[in-house]
């Protein structure tokens, strides 16, 4: 297999920016494909979209859900990640509304692990403008463009459309994750995992261009 053959492969993440498994399986995932030819997409998957009520952590599903699972599973992979106390739990509406700007400006990689960082390292309401302008800015970009952006809603039909995609493609859980167009992955991924996923589509896809090229796709 020459490194020419070998195609990008696309890694699509669906993710809440309220959802500790989300961060937790961003290592797992840049370790396994650091050396590897991917493109990685976040995508939108609201676990709770306005009305439905979202959740509160002095109530007890939050503290049990994360003493059972959540904290376990971090202390094994070395994450600091602490459940917040921003009560209830913001939409994430306009957080995802400002990916699609991120994306658009070229800071679509960071724009999403800097918000699950606000979130869960730093107890910061990312429902909020003013805190999605601030990283915003801290990722170099204009902050009162963002802003204007945010609160006119000129991204809202993109992150509807992407919304949409989420249910093509049948997402229940995040994060679900989507290699090479086939490979799926649902929930905090292992490292083997991913590593696995991307190799065998790289392979499918040069197995299929080496097809195309004998029989004239």
């Amino acid at each position: 297999m020459t490194e020419e053959a070998i195609e990008k492969v696309g890694v699509k993440v669906w993710s809440d920016y309220v959802c500790p498994f989300c961060m937790l399986a961003e290592g797992p995932l840049h370790e396994a494909t650091r050396d590897l030819d991917v493109e990685i997409e976040w995508m939108p998957f609201e676990l709770r979209p306005h009305p439905t009520p979202t959740l509160r952590p002095e109530d007890p599903y939050l503290p049990a859900i994360w003493a059972r699972s959540v904290y376990p599973m971090a202390r094994r992979m070395g994450v600091d990640i602490t459940l917040p106390t921003v009560s209830p739990q913001p939409y994430t509406r306009l957080a995802f509304e400002g990916y699609q700007y991120a994306a658009e400006h070229g800071r679509g990689t960071e724009y999403t692990p800097r918000v699950l960082r606000a979130f869960f390292q730093e107890n910061r309401d990312i429902g909020q403008v003013a805190v999605l302008s601030d990283i915003a800015s801290e990722l170099g970009l204009d902050s009162a463009e963002f802003t204007e952006a945010l609160t006119s809603g000129t991204y809202t039909e993109a992150h509807r459309k992407a919304l949409r995609l989420a249910e093509a493609y049948r997402v229940s859980v995040a994060p679900t994750i989507i290699i090479g167009g086939r490979h799926r992955i649902e929930g905090v991924p292992s490292v083997a995992q991913i590593r696995k996923a991307v190799l065998d589509a790289q392979a499918e896809s040069v197995t299929q261009g080496a097809a195309c090229g004998i029989d004239g796709c």
